[in-house]
């Protein structure tokens, strides 16, 4: 059962590629903590069987006894699935490699599609009073994947600026579309992100007219560059924006924030006061 009614209700947002290194996960784990650094309470959700995320945020396996694969199960494992960060304001629901056998696991379960819903919608989230949740995608379009649009308001797509990147982003969209027809009619793209880009690359410059001119105002006008603090921060077990504050990357991802932030202005999730 949806709860979009339900003004208290966090807005869930998946970032997602069905392909692999993108930028997906640095964008989930970047965005969040921005949005933790700006007073918000956020949750990430790590759908993906790599655990990227997780061990991105410093959250060692031994400590990942329930993960997102236990919640998908079964929902009362909410309170012990979400976990703490080292960042104030964002916490996370972990994963590991056990996810991968969720497509097998799961086919057979009649609501194997709005499981990751009935576990993020419950009423008892509300209590967390989170104010985004971030759902980090596989790198496919696989069950997992469509949970996460099922349970979504919205779709962040980073996009690598590269070449046939427009060519796998239609079949994103023909996913995102069938989903709206059939399990989730509110799903909308949040937008479109341009991840490694390179400004003295004529490929990467060429990637954002094509995008721009197919997909207009879908794209966020801050871009990700190429930056090796991005590239180092996930070894270090934390966000870039904690790991070089200073460097092209933070200053990036902390504008990518604010302009998340102002395109929310209108539909941000509301509180009791």
């Amino acid at each position: 059962m949806r709860h979009a009614a339900n003004k208290k209700m966090a807005k869930i947002i998946s970032i997602t590629n069905q392909k692999g290194g993108v930028g997906k996960t640095t964008t989930s784990i970047n965005l969040a903590a921005g949005l933790a650094e700006s007073g918000l309470k956020i949750l990430i959700v790590d759908l993906d069987p790599q655990g990227n995320a997780s061990t991105g945020l410093g959250i060692d396996v031994s400590a990942r006894t329930t993960t997102i694969f236990d919640l998908l199960l079964d929902p009362s494992h909410l309170k012990d699935a979400i976990l703490d960060t080292n960042i104030k304001g964002l916490s996370i629901i972990p994963s590991t490699v056990d996810l991968s056998s969720a497509e097998f696991e799961l086919v057979s379960n009649e609501k194997r599609s709005s499981l990751l819903l009935d576990a993020l919608r419950q009423d008892s989230m509300i209590a967390y009073g989170f104010d985004y949740i971030l759902i980090d995608c596989p790198p496919s379009l696989s069950l997992l994947t469509v949970n996460a649009m099922v349970a979504s308001d919205s779709v962040l797509i980073p996009l690598q600026s590269e070449f046939f990147a427009l060519e796998g982003l239609s079949q994103l969209m023909l996913t995102v579309r069938e989903v709206r027809k059939t399990a989730n009619t509110d799903l909308r793209i949040e937008g479109i992100v341009l991840t490694m880009f390179d400004q003295r690359n004529n490929l990467s410059l060429q990637v954002e007219q094509d995008a721009r001119d197919n997909l207009g105002e879908l794209v966020f006008q801050v871009k990700i560059p190429r930056n090796v603090r991005l590239s180092e921060a996930p070894s270090f077990s934390m966000p870039v924006l904690q790991y070089d504050s200073l460097s092209k990357g933070a200053m990036a991802y902390r504008a990518l924030t604010q302009e998340f932030l102002k395109n929310n202005l209108a539909t941000a999730p509301m509180k009791e006061v």
